[in-house]
């Protein structure tokens, strides 16, 4: 059994790497890979020398998850630092992915060499020193000095080519892998579009989010009835014990509903073109596998992508609190059993999370012992899930809400290297505790490269910066458990 499981997760790992940290780094994947898998590798060997009885030696594999962290450190950033002529390929090509996947590309005429000058003239000497200029079939590379701030730089620049050729192209400001910030003009999607009125009326498609958001409070319900104790066939008795599963379903709905909301308010903010949120229904799990939105244009700054990515989990978990205390509240007390699992809603722990454990001493007081499990209220239910897809959704990790955050606070380069670390360390991790597992295979499904803004270089400021941090300490509150100390002042 160990050694399938060691082959599929191995796979797995080989694939998802070769996916997106093939793009990011030189060093080659198989090795990155050998020392990402070591310490599982160190494990499945002591369970097949020793058996699952004994398990090994806790210093062991502390020490070689520590050593295997710092060494693939220093070798994917050793792979980053090797100076290789087609960077600037492949910079071109994300630049143009990234813009054409908010939009179908459109027939847009490419630059003439003869406009060259017109081109040049856009960046004047004192703002961006212009030294090269390299034509791609969908992309022009502007390469030079900045010589001022970034986002007067980037506003100057952005006004002179709009100026000079209109709608025609998007104006993209990154930082390559030198350190320096260049600028990439590609098609603008949008220009030969009539009616951008029309064409946004299009996509949110209200009676489609309806119907899903519908089949959702549907199915919602049916597994909210299962938690209620009822089964499915008593409804051919007595049809009123359906309205037993509203209150999970409607909590669970406000909460990934509140998040969506929270997202595309700030993109409409940002006059980002955005869907309405989707619900996704399925007649078993936990009846959805949530909601999304799609935005379909580009994001402005760093600026609005810190604010689109952060305002989801914060107004997710905002309406999360208050449904999670009332829901402990109405939860009963039940004895600690000896062995039980992380998503048991009959005999929940809550020392599984500091944040949890928090929370159902302030909602059930001195009825919680140490040797106490919560039997949770569907409500409650509703709320640790909320919990859950919070602290999910804030892994900064590539696409998730977490790697935009860091994406909009360090940077595209910085928010890569994060992502993996986070990914290696939540591997180990669930080497330890088995229920992270799942999480840590979630998130080798999830590409590491984040599209970049259209200006990509323009920092956060102090405000912005710090209520990221705060996002993180929210989410290692929610994930790690409660500590001896804090359990002892807690009496739990």
């Amino acid at each position: 059994m160990a050694f399938w499981f060691l082959l599929v997760l191995g796979l797995l790992t080989y694939l998802m790497m070769q996916h997106s940290v093939a793009r990011s780094t030189r060093t080659p994947v198989w090795l990155l890979w050998l020392v990402l898998m070591t310490p599982a590798f160190i494990l499945t060997g002591w369970t097949l020398v020793y058996g699952i009885k004994q398990a090994p030696p806790s210093i062991l594999i502390l020490w070689v998850s520590v050593v295997c962290l710092l060494l693939y450190w220093l070798l994917f950033y050793w792979g980053r630092q090797l100076p290789v002529d087609p960077q600037n390929q492949s910079e071109a090509n994300q630049s143009q992915s990234n813009v054409s996947s908010t939009a179908e590309p459109v027939a847009v005429r490419p630059i003439q060499l003869a406009e060259e000058t017109q081109l040049r003239n856009c960046f004047p000497w004192s703002i961006y020193f212009i030294q090269n200029i390299e034509y791609r079939p969908q992309a022009v590379i502007c390469r030079g000095q900045l010589r001022t701030m970034a986002s007067a730089a980037y506003q100057q620049i952005k006004d002179n080519i709009e100026r000079e050729f209109g709608d025609r192209f998007l104006v993209i400001f990154q930082e390559g892998t030198n350190g320096k910030p260049f600028f990439v003009l590609v098609p603008n999607p949008q220009a030969a579009k009539q009616n951008n009125q029309r064409d946004a009326e299009k996509i949110t498609k209200p009676g489609l989010a309806l119907l899903l958001l519908v089949a959702t409070l549907f199915s919602t319900t049916l597994v909210g009835l299962r938690i209620a104790g009822f089964q499915v066939t008593q409804l051919e008795a007595d049809f009123t014990l359906f309205f037993q599963g509203l209150p999970y379903s409607l909590g669970l709905i406000t909460i990934l509903g509140t998040h969506e909301l929270g997202h595309y308010l700030t993109a409409k903010f940002y006059k980002i073109r955005a869907t309405l949120p989707y619900f996704i229904p399925v007649p078993f799990f936990l009846g959805t596998f949530g909601a999304f939105i799609k935005m379909r244009s580009p994001i402005p700054h760093r600026k609005a992508l810190f604010d689109v990515s952060i305002a989801g989990p914060l107004a997710g978990f905002i309406v999360t609190i208050p449904l999670l205390l009332w829901g402990l509240a109405h939860s009963e007390i039940v004895a600690l059993p000896e062995k039980i699992g992380m998503l048991n809603p009959n005999a929940l722990n809550p020392k599984y999370s500091i944040l949890l454990a928090i929370l159902s001493k302030l909602a059930l007081g001195s009825e919680l012992t140490v040797k106490s499990a919560i039997d949770l209220h569907p409500v409650a239910v509703a709320g640790f899930l909320g919990l859950i897809v919070t602290a999910l959704n804030l892994m900064p990790v590539g696409q998730l809400d977490g790697g935009h955050i860091v994406h909009a606070m360090f940077g595209q380069r910085t928010a890569v290297v994060i992502g993996q670390i986070s990914r290696l360390l939540l591997l180990m991790l669930s080497f330890i505790r088995e229920e992270f597992l799942l999480w840590a295979i979630i998130l080798l499904f999830v590409p590491l490269i984040d599209e970049p803004a259209l200006n990509d270089v323009t920092e956060l400021d102090n405000k912005r910066d710090l209520l990221g941090l705060m996002s993180m300490v929210l989410l290692l509150l929610i994930i790690l458990p409660l500590p001896q100390a804090l359990a002892r002042f807690l009496h739990i």
